[in-house]
């Protein structure tokens, strides 16, 4: 993924609302050193597009990211417990057509080839981060196994190694996904700031994958 670091702390919907609060709780097990505050507006709308909705229609998305390192590699251990139903979730996590109105930091992502279920995927954007930004651009293959698991593989882009897997589960009508990626970084800003960066962009797109489920549910 391309894609707030909210370290430890809980975002909790307004007092008029009377459902559960919407939580955001990201766990680093990288000890930086040292605290790199990044204002960054648009993780803040990120966020407040999920409290919109957490008001609106009573959801409680909750997401918990952790960053590990091994030698050049970044290890993401992120989860999302939404509750949404697992066609509903599996739809948006699928649709790379149109993934550019979900992530925005996409500037472009296709299909350029589909066998059965494994596709081709090529996406391009902007990660961005504080003040500092930088383009990407990546192919994957990506196996789908229909609404149990996402394994997606680089074959060409800017890291100079990517491979995730999202596993899916049911429970009610709410959906866990449990998403572990390795990333090794080749751009400036991910070797500069390292785990924080990583940490921002698997946590903001999970934010955003997770407003766009709760969208759909509701229009359903």
């Amino acid at each position: 993924m391309h894609g707030a670091v909210f370290a430890g702390r809980m975002v909790t919907c307004p007092r008029i609302y009377v459902g559960p609060p919407l939580r955001v709780i990201a766990g680093s097990r990288i000890d930086m050193g040292c605290d790199l505050p990044m204002p960054d507006l648009r993780r803040a709308a990120v966020f407040l597009l999920l409290l919109i909705h957490c008001v609106a229609f009573a959801a409680e998305p909750e997401i918990r990211v952790a960053i590990d390192k091994v030698d050049e590699a970044f290890l993401v251990d992120a989860t999302l417990a939404i509750p949404v139903p697992l066609p509903t979730a599996w739809a948006v996590l699928t649709d790379f057509d149109n993934m550019v109105g979900i992530l925005s930091n996409l500037t472009l992502s296709k299909i350029v080839r589909r066998d059965g279920n494994s596709v081709t995927v090529m996406q391009k954007g902007t990660a961005r981060y504080g003040i500092f930004s930088y383009a990407f651009a990546s192919v994957r293959e990506v196996q789908l196994e229909p609404m149990k698991r996402v394994v997606a593989i680089q074959v060409s882009g800017n890291a100079k190694r990517f491979q995730s897997e999202m596993r899916l589960s049911e429970t009610g009508s709410a959906t866990e996904i449990r998403y572990h990626a390795e990333i090794v970084p080749a751009s400036g800003i991910a070797r500069t700031f390292g785990g924080p960066f990583v940490q921002h962009e698997v946590e903001e797109q999970l934010a955003l994958l997770a407003a766009e489920m709760i969208r759909r549910k509701a229009a359903q």
